[in-house]
């Protein structure tokens, strides 16, 4: 590899007209926390490394394994059992050697919240759909700490996203998963994120939903839809640039229906219409165990 001297002014400034040098640098001071970098997580650390964003705390406890080759940023042959945290810190070096990288090999737990959130400015969710306690600790420390957190969550062939704002609707109060069986929040959490149910359309096969073993279908297209929504909200928060969509409202756009539409749910999970969607929901998987 030849030799260079690494100028991050240059390296970004294809950014440059999309946003000012002086935001560009204001990027370049911030830091945001990403938990999970499988799906999703992978994505958005390398799309917002490419922003130009400068610092992260990064948590992951898992290791590549073949079936995470259709969707997830750093899935490889050469990677193979190999720690998503390890891998995907070194393809953000690769894009900016100077990144200020923390990681936390163990994933996110109670025992390191704390240190995990340290000089944060926003939270881009990336933990697994069916990590429940996990996703409900950070967002609620998010909410305590005044910290603003995004989710993108990939659904089928589009992606569904919810911003929560300090002072505004938190993550509880939206889902309203406190107290639930798995199954219960599990069904709550897809209510909740899609309330448009565009996915629904070409599912072509509901029996690859395994709610037991906690695996369902997925598309690279739907990830990169979330790296990429994901990461112009993050601009939008980070440098107060435009209006922030918060949660009780939301957006979902499906590429493969051609359609996006701004969801509005007040009361969140409360709603009629969501509460409606539950019990259908529930009926449909009721014998079903998770």
């Amino acid at each position: 590899m030849t030799d260079f001297n690494f100028d991050y002014k240059t390296a970004f400034s294809r950014n440059i007209g999309w946003m000012t040098l002086e935001e560009q640098n204001q990027l370049k001071n911030k830091r945001i926390a990403i938990a999970g970098l499988g799906g999703v997580g992978g994505s958005h650390l390398l799309t917002l490394t490419r922003l130009g964003v400068g610092k992260f705390n990064i948590a992951d406890f898992d290791r590549f394994e073949l079936p995470n080759f259709n969707r997830q940023a750093g899935a490889s042959v050469s990677h193979l059992g190999k720690t998503k945290v390890d891998v995907l810190t070194d393809m953000a070096l690769d894009i900016n050697p100077d990144l200020e990288i923390n990681k936390f090999p163990n994933g996110v737990t109670n025992e390191n919240m704390s240190d995990f959130f340290t000089d944060v400015d926003l939270y881009v969710d990336g933990v697994d759909f069916f990590a429940f306690a996990a996703r409900e600790a950070i967002f609620a420390w998010c909410a305590q700490q005044n910290i603003p957190a995004v989710t993108a969550a990939p659904l089928g062939m589009g992606t569904a996203l919810l911003n929560f704002i300090p002072g505004q609707m938190t993550f509880e109060q939206y889902f309203q998963m406190a107290g639930k069986s798995d199954l219960d929040k599990a069904l709550h959490f897809i209510t909740g994120l899609a309330p448009s149910k565009l996915h629904n359309g070409y599912l072509v096969d509901p029996t690859t939903f395994d709610f037991v073993n906690h695996k369902g279908p997925s598309t690279p297209m739907g990830c990169e839809l979330c790296a990429g929504v994901a990461a112009t909200q993050a601009l939008k928060i980070l440098l107060k640039r435009g209006k922030i969509i918060a949660a009780p409202w939301g957006l979902h756009f499906d590429a493969y229906e051609n359609k996006m539409i701004k969801t509005w749910r007040p009361g969140g999970n409360s709603n009629p219409l969501q509460r409606l969607n539950l019990m259908l929901l529930k009926q449909k998987f009721k014998n079903m165990p998770i």
